[in-house]
């Protein structure tokens, strides 16, 4: 089962969703307290099943938000974000060397953040 690992860093307050296997699948920018954090998770976890925006085709079809954006960097790795309703990112991916292993990312997301656990560290 997965888990949402809540970290208090420099910059604020941050989540990283981990799977089962402990690989960070999506992490979420900087809150300003613990609190608003788990608002995130809550907008992750209410949104884990949204429709996928394919920004690596040509002349793909936009989305309405909520949506994942799948696109590929500068440095050419693909990555998706996680957009709530009002077009806010809530969480974002690493940078993986192919368009499947991303699109494996969106699902783990699906997967786990539904029942995972909140944990403070």
């Amino acid at each position: 089962m997965g888990k949402f690992v809540i970290k208090t860093t420099a910059s604020g307050v941050r989540f990283n969703l981990k799977a089962g296997n402990g690989q960070v699948i999506a992490t979420s920018q900087a809150y300003k307290s613990i609190a608003t954090c788990k608002k995130g998770i809550e907008s992750v976890r209410k949104n884990a099943s949204a429709p996928i925006e394919n920004q690596t085709v040509e002349g793909y079809k936009a989305v309405k938000n909520p949506k994942y954006e799948v696109y590929a960097d500068k440095a050419g790795a693909f990555r998706f974000r996680l957009k709530a309703s009002n077009g806010q990112v809530i969480a974002s991916s690493e940078g993986y060397t192919t368009l499947a292993k991303c699109l494996n990312g969106v699902a783990s997301i699906g997967k786990n953040a539904p029942e995972a656990v909140v944990v403070e560290e």
